[in-house]
């Protein structure tokens, strides 16, 4: 019951580190199969990464962190890896990378990888309890009702975060940070839809249009979609990151047009058309019936003032809401926060001070865009600690 290293947690960034570590290596999760995140991410195809993942593409409290680890391992190291084993992909949009076939291809080569290393995997295994006694690690473990001491130089924590609880996301990583001494930073859902109290939206829901959002000084250019609890789309997801209660959101409707000089262009030529009607060529139908009937638009586009179309055209780009939350972790993505950065190494993602702890993965305090950009800090954070861990299993010559 002896081994190197043990990795809690068989996701992503648990996984990639399994087939970096070397020596006797123990994954351990509770699920019934590895990678389950991965499993049902991109619809089942995967986002894998980023062709244009970098360090502007996450949060922090210490933004420069993720720069480490980003660079030694990058998106194209781990294409390479994708290509080396045969598995067809496409850009879907904006530098995201998806597999043509299912997420299922990057859960298998990331097993063959962990099988060509030795890497152990037990699954259907809930950790009791976690210990150090000065020149080890202790895991106390139970699978299928039966109780197992396990012994380590190096433990590893990459149980992810909160997100998507139904899938069994806990806490699990911050209580053992928390117990080494380790600070987590606030925790909060992220890349999540926007609800609303007594949803306007709900005749619109299924209605999708290119928008650009926007939360504090950060914005997006992306698709919104109405719910029948309120705003989705990856605009919305993504913003949602950058979002705190009682805040507003703004939304442009149409953000690669002019509203002002097409609706004077439409005055011009179809000055005897309803104003509500030239906007339902503008908008999608619903979307602007709903506007036309919230903001009382009435009268002949032929009538408006410069003033009044001005007025219309700030709206239309400056559409100002206050969501009442978000659908929280539940359907959250990722979560924003994680153990503090402070307390662990950019290179090797291990404890200050706890020798042979690391923290990987969704559990620190690194969270990326929509977009691939969290799969990506999973590969190179995993790396990174493998890497270390290898290193260190090494004797001195």
């Amino acid at each position: 019951m002896q081994y190197d290293t043990i990795i809690l947690g068989a996701g992503a960034a648990g996984m990639m580190c399994a087939t970096q570590c070397g020596g006797k290596t123990l994954v351990l999760d509770h699920a019934k199969a590895p990678g389950e995140k991965i499993r049902i991410s991109g619809g089942g195809r995967c986002n894998f990464t980023n062709m244009y993942a970098g360090p502007e593409n996450f949060l922090s409290q210490n933004p420069h962190f993720c720069k480490s680890a980003l660079s030694r391992y990058t998106q194209w190291d781990f294409i390479d890896l994708v290509a080396r084993n045969g598995i067809a992909y496409h850009e879907k949009t904006l530098g995201q990378l998806f597999c043509d076939d299912s997420a299922r291809d990057i859960i298998g080569m990331l097993r063959t990888e962990m099988d060509r290393t030795g890497a152990e995997l037990r699954l259907n295994t809930q950790i009791v309890s976690v210990s150090h006694d000065g020149t080890g690690f202790g895991v106390e473990t139970e699978t299928h009702g039966q109780r197992a001491t396990l012994r380590c130089q190096n433990l590893v924590l990459a149980t992810g975060g909160k997100s998507i609880p139904k899938m069994g996301a806990t806490g699990l990583a911050y209580d053992i940070a928390r117990q080494f001494g380790l600070s987590v930073t606030e925790t909060r859902p992220a890349l999540v839809p926007f609800t609303f109290s007594d949803n306007p939206f709900k005749a619109l829901s299924g209605t999708a249009l290119p928008v650009r959002a926007e939360a504090g000084s950060t914005r997006f250019d992306e698709a919104m979609l109405f719910t029948h609890r309120g705003l989705s789309g990856p605009a919305m997801l993504q913003i949602s990151s950058f979002w705190r209660e009682g805040d507003d959101i703004t939304i442009n409707l149409l953000p690669e047009h002019d509203p002002f000089e097409t609706l004077r262009a439409r005055r011009q030529s179809d000055g005897r058309r309803n104003l509500s009607t030239i906007l339902a060529q503008m908008l999608p139908a619903k979307l602007a019936d709903h506007l036309s009937s919230d903001w009382r638009l009435s009268g002949n586009i032929g009538d408006q003032s410069d003033a009044s179309l001005r007025a219309l055209s700030e709206r239309l780009t400056h559409w100002t809401l206050r969501p009442t939350g978000t659908e929280g972790y539940r359907t959250a993505e990722v979560t924003l926060g994680g153990i503090d950065t402070d307390h662990l190494s950019s290179r090797t993602m291990e404890a200050k001070t706890v020798p042979g702890l690391y923290v990987i993965g969704e559990a620190v305090d690194v969270t990326g865009w929509l977009g691939g950009f969290n799969f990506q800090w999973a590969w190179s954070s995993g790396w990174a600690a493998g890497q270390a861990i290898r290193t260190n299993l090494i004797p001195a010559t």
